[in-house]
């Protein structure tokens, strides 16, 4: 396939993967890749000076795996809070009256907090918790809508030696009683309210109904409104000891956050000092090259792994972390196009979902000034071709490289991505993450090449979870079960000759029609390829004669021409063969979503095939189940 982005020299001498790969001795990216896993000991002893990482206690080692690979135990007698590699960067001279962070809200307040200012009111924070009784080791909620108060929140609960636990803001009842009871958290910091297209979510009336269910839950703290029993957010600050921020081990937890798994209780990945953020800091330089006083905006979820990777990547870099809170079409969808211009982003990121969207409803010319960009993210589930060259074109004038990264809640960062000093091609990944060892294998455990297979990752790698809270033996079931000694990721891939790589969607979306094997990703792929279709999914449903049949919904932009639903069959047997011809095509208004604009293809498939939908606590618009279930059978 042909490159969508040839990185030009300039492009190369300055990145920071160049200037990494130089220090190390090696020859380019490849050579630093070999590097990174032949000798991972002086990998990442390079990368502390590197990337800046302030240790209380040297580590004396890499590794040590007393519990095999499933159970590692990083940087063993390193001592670190993660929080005093941020205030690092903020105690320079330079930097100290400069915006850490930037929040804009829906209504279009801004408000800014300097480096200085981050240190301080972190601190009093803490000492805040603290004088409250809450103390190390104990779980502390967190469900806020993105912005200073939240990232205070989330480095206060670390520099206190607690575990933060991240709450999406579109849960429900039963969601919110189910991850802070499953963790026993002692308190919550959250939101009294805000406001998402203009209208009031009140979050204070659904803590109301659910702290009855909480007996462990002792302490509430609210931002926005007085509520009974509950503590104002702004009244959490006293004067910090010296003892601030807490000395951890580099396995000790900083947060526990639950996947949102369709069946079956939510799994809690327990993440560390010592993991999560060092890989982040890693990949944002690697791979996203964030710069001190660089400006990096990706709206995203607190309560999601990408709300506290994003706040990480900026933040542990020396960057200025851009905040948005409300709906990314609020009041018309230029709005993410004016941020960028507003406050001079340089990276920008956005998820698949929220590209397409933008493609079919953005207006042809905004009056917005996007020339500070330098660099584009894209994560959180595969993008077609056509969308990425769209997100790389309009959103970047084709200045900018596109980071196509994928990883996961369980696994920190990325483990596919691409590098800007590589050639990349539309919705694939040039590298793998250094220090992670990826592969394709098939049903076997064998590796494949320009063929479907499970992504699977071949040792321990700094930032994988430390198994899930209290549940050793489902982490081990879900990972480590198939193959000996592998991580099975759970995402299907393939790996070309050239070792680049696509996904091919989930390993749970598999389809196998006529006794053939492919990701829904590389349906939905062919399908967006067609004019008029804004939205597409694909399932596979139980066949007599095939095992399996293919169906697919699609969700028309306005100007879809007429024959949308015959067009379907017609375009995929084209691209992938007369085996794979949709046996039914549905035509919807919308598909079932996320907040996080992440498609539900699990519940389109039990609605569709008349069973209990799963877990809905992540869905952002039921109505669309009722049109799916009228559909049953058709």
């Amino acid at each position: 396939m042909t490159a969508a982005w040839t990185p030009p020299p300039d492009v190369v001498e300055r990145a920071q993967v160049t200037r990494l790969a130089r220090e190390l001795g090696c020859a380019g990216f490849a050579g630093l890749y070999r590097f990174s896993v032949e000798r991972p000991d002086a990998y990442w002893r390079h990368l502390m000076g590197f990337l800046r990482i302030a240790w209380t206690r040297e580590p004396h080692g890499y590794v040590d795996l007393p519990e095999g690979p499933a159970f590692p135990n990083w940087f063993p007698g390193g001592e670190l809070n993660w929080v005093d590699t941020v205030f690092a960067w903020g105690r320079e001279p330079s930097r100290r009256a400069r915006p850490a962070i930037i929040a804009e809200s829906e209504d279009g307040t801004v408000r800014e907090i300097t480096w200085a200012g981050l240190e301080d009111r972190v601190l009093r924070f803490a000492a805040g918790l603290r004088a409250r009784g809450l103390g190390r080791g104990d779980r502390i909620g967190l469900l806020m809508e993105g912005g200073i108060e939240a990232v205070v929140t989330f480095l206060g609960i670390s520099a206190l030696g607690a575990v933060c636990v991240p709450l999406f803001s579109g849960f429900g009842v039963d969601a919110i009683r189910s991850r802070l009871s499953g963790c026993e958290a002692r308190a919550l910091v959250a939101t009294a309210g805000f406001h998402r297209r203009g209208r009031l979510v009140d979050i204070a009336g659904l803590i109301g109904e659910v702290r009855p269910f909480l007996p462990a839950l002792e302490t509430l703290i609210l931002k926005g409104a007085a509520a009974q029993d509950a503590v104002p957010w702004e009244e959490v600050s006293a004067t910090p000891a010296p003892d601030l921020p807490a000395r951890m081990g580099a396995n000790d937890p900083m947060m526990v956050i639950y996947t949102s798994g369709t069946t079956g209780k939510p799994k809690g990945a327990v993440h560390t000092h010592g993991g999560f953020p060092l890989k982040i800091a890693h990949d944002a330089a690697v791979h996203f090259d964030i710069a001190p006083d660089d400006r990096f905006c990706w709206p995203a979820d607190m309560g999601w792994i990408a709300g506290s990777l994003i706040l990480a990547s900026a933040l542990m870099r020396g960057a200025t972390l851009v905040c948005y809170d409300g709906a990314p079409d609020f009041p018309d969808w230029g709005r993410m196009a004016r941020l960028v211009d507003r406050h001079r982003v340089t990276h920008f990121g956005a998820s698949p979902t929220l590209i397409r969207s933008l493609a079919a409803n953005m207006p042809g010319s905004v009056a917005a000034d996007l020339s500070s960009l330098r660099l584009l993210v894209t994560a959180g589930e595969g993008i077609d071709p056509e969308h990425f060259l769209w997100y790389q074109r309009h959103i970047g004038g084709d200045r900018c490289p596109v980071i196509n990264y994928t990883g996961g809640t369980e696994v920190s960062g990325g483990l596919l991505s691409n590098v800007p000093v590589l050639p990349i091609v539309p919705a694939g990944f040039n590298a793998i993450s250094p220090g992670v060892q990826v592969d394709v294998l098939d049903e076997a455990g064998r590796p494949l090449r320009e063929e479907v297979g499970e992504l699977a990752i071949l040792a321990p790698f700094v930032g994988m979870t430390r198994a899930f809270w209290q549940d050793r033996a489902r982490y081990l079931d879900t990972y480590w079960s198939r193959f000996p000694g592998v991580w099975v990721h759970g995402d299907l891939a393939i790996r070309g000759t050239d070792d680049v790589f696509f996904l091919r969607g989930r390993s749970d979306d598999t389809l196998k029609i006529a006794g053939k094997r492919l990701g829904s990703a590389e349906v939905e792929e062919v399908l967006l390829g067609l004019p008029g279709v804004a939205e597409a999914a694909a399932i596979g449903v139980e066949d007599a004669a095939k095992g399996q049949k293919l169906v697919v919904f699609v969700v028309p932009k306005p100007d879809a021409p007429a024959g949308l639903s015959e067009a379907v069959p017609r375009e995929v047997e084209k691209h992938l063969g007369r085996a794979f011809r949709p046996g039914a095509v549905h035509v919807v208004a919308e598909l079932p979503k996320t907040r996080s604009l992440k498609i539900m293809r699990r519940v389109i498939r039990n609605v569709y095939t008349g069973q209990a939908p799963g877990d809905l606590t992540a869905l952002d618009n039921p109505s669309s189940l009722a049109a799916l279930g009228a559909l049953r059978g058709g």
